[in-house]
């Protein structure tokens, strides 16, 4: 589990068919400071509703992602599991 900023979501016209309906969401990772970042962007599925500007945690538990998504095939690695208090 990873702490993240919310930076914006990703739209996609074709997309694999597990994430029809899904909301994508683009974070940056952060280090222990909570302002640097560490390494580059990633898409994260949410099914929370964070946005922009929010913290979130992240995970890359890819077996949660499935049972999640409902897909065993799905291509998604990192799922939002809450959003922070400030």
């Amino acid at each position: 589990m990873q702490i993240a900023k919310v930076i914006g979501s990703a739209t996609a016209t074709i997309k694999h068919s597990s994430l029809v309906g899904w909301k994508l969401l683009v974070v940056q990772v952060l280090l222990a400071d909570g302002r640097s970042p560490d390494g580059e962007p990633m898409l994260a599925v949410d099914a929370l509703g964070a946005g922009p500007g929010q913290w979130v945690m992240i995970s890359s538990d890819g077996k949660g992602t499935r049972e999640l998504i409902g897909d065993n095939r799905t291509p998604v690695r990192w799922t939002v599991l809450g959003i922070c208090d400030t």
